[in-house]
């Protein structure tokens, strides 16, 4: 139920617009209202409103939107043991110079302001080749607000209390997005719906311009309202000599449609149901020697050695790189406490990926440079730049 301070400020708010309905304001149709002390549009109908709404009082924990816990979901089961020797004995290819050069090419072939010709006269003096670990865990969930708003009632139905009681939030049956695709949809909550005069133009529809005052026409922007030219002393043309000039705001009809009511006088209030899907993302990838930016593994492609997928996944404890391990049972418990309390988890999903990298150490007009080739889709980073052209990529 509404408490009293709130019965309070509302019945305060309702006071003050049936002051500015009642006083009159010169030079103003009376059916038009002022705008110029309205205060923004609120965002949960007056008390009197809501209290004919018994169906939503459990909605009403705050002055915008309530975060609907989702319901405990039963704990799933526990993994099985699992034989890591095929891991251990997995090999990465071997990147020899023929390979690394033909990476060099395909990347300066790709960049506009690399020479390939240098890229193949280059000497190749050292290979050195590391495996790295990924470890990624996803987790796929569902969050639920409710929160006031409102459109232009054009009298059609209204779907309010009195066609029954508002199902809670989770009760509400929606099409879940394909796991792991976020997504946001909207819903207007059954039988929350009230109607209400509009609280921009008071039920009138339309409001006096802002920016004539209601009076159609404004100063003449050329000659400040004095009707003549200084220099040369004569007519304003403009003008032609009156001062003013028809308010473009309003096309001189001194009153605007009213932008909230669409004109309709009144509003149709509801309860919106707001769902988030959303996949969060925990990522690690293991120690390596190489001075290869850490953003850029996390991005490469690799090659999937593991693979665990449930409704909830469980700490991997015994994968021969005790970091992995320790990434994995860190990730879960990160997402588990982020999202316990706020969202329904949906899916979880955790893979070990291997992704090879390599560094090139070359010699190229004297002098020794490096590069990295990294992923199964064997990318190129280079770190030293040879040259620089006139836009300042560097030339091979």
């Amino acid at each position: 139920m509404i408490n009293n301070k709130s019965k309070r400020l509302m019945s305060n708010i309702s006071v003050i617009s049936l002051l500015l309905v009642s006083s009159p304001v010169p030079g103003l149709n009376p059916g038009v209202m002022d705008l110029s002390f309205e205060a923004e549009s609120p965002l949960v109908p007056p008390a009197e409103l809501l209290e004919r709404l018994p169906s939503c009082d459990w909605l009403l924990q705050g002055d915008r939107c309530q975060i609907f816990f989702p319901p405990s979901e039963a704990p799933g089961r526990p993994q099985e043991q699992r034989c890591w020797s095929s891991f251990l004995e997995h090999r990465v290819p071997v990147v020899t110079e023929e390979v690394a050069r033909e990476a060099l090419l395909s990347f300066v072939d790709s960049k506009c302001c690399y020479g390939s010709a240098a890229a193949g006269d280059l000497v190749i003096l050292e290979l050195k080749q590391q495996a790295l670990r990924r470890y990624r865990l996803e987790t796929f969930s569902e969050s639920r607000i409710s929160e006031w708003t409102f459109q232009p009632f054009t009298n059609h139905s209204v779907d309010g209390p009195q066609r029954g009681t508002s199902p809670r939030l989770w009760d509400i049956k929606v099409q879940v997005p394909p796991m792991f695709q976020e997504d946001t949809r909207k819903f207007q909550v059954p039988h929350s719906s009230l109607v209400k005069e509009c609280h921009k133009c008071h039920g009138h529809g339309r409001y006096k311009c802002s920016s004539c005052h209601g009076a159609g026409t404004v100063r003449c922007p050329s000659c400040s309202g004095a009707k003549r030219k200084a220099r040369p002393a004569r007519r304003c043309q403009m003008c032609s000599g009156s001062g003013r000039q028809r308010c473009s705001t309003c096309s001189g009809r001194g009153n605007k449609t009213c932008a909230t009511c669409k004109g309709e006088k009144k509003l149709l209030h509801f309860l919106q149901l707001v769902i988030v899907w959303k996949n969060s993302l925990f990522e690690f990838v293991s120690e390596h020697q190489l001075d290869c930016p850490g953003e850029l593994l996390a991005k490469a492609r690799g090659e999937t050695l593991f693979k665990d997928e449930n409704t909830m996944v469980y700490p991997i404890v015994d994968f021969p790189l005790r970091e992995i391990c320790l990434a994995s049972q860190r990730g879960i418990a990160e997402h588990s406490a982020t999202l316990a309390s706020r969202a329904r988890v949906l899916q979880q999903r955790q893979t070990i990926e291997l992704i090879p990298l390599t560094e090139v150490r070359y010699w190229y007009r004297g002098k020794t440079y490096v590069y990295y080739i990294y992923g199964t889709d064997r990318r190129v980073y280079v770190v030293d730049d040879p040259e620089r052209c006139c836009c300042g990529c560097a030339i091979l």
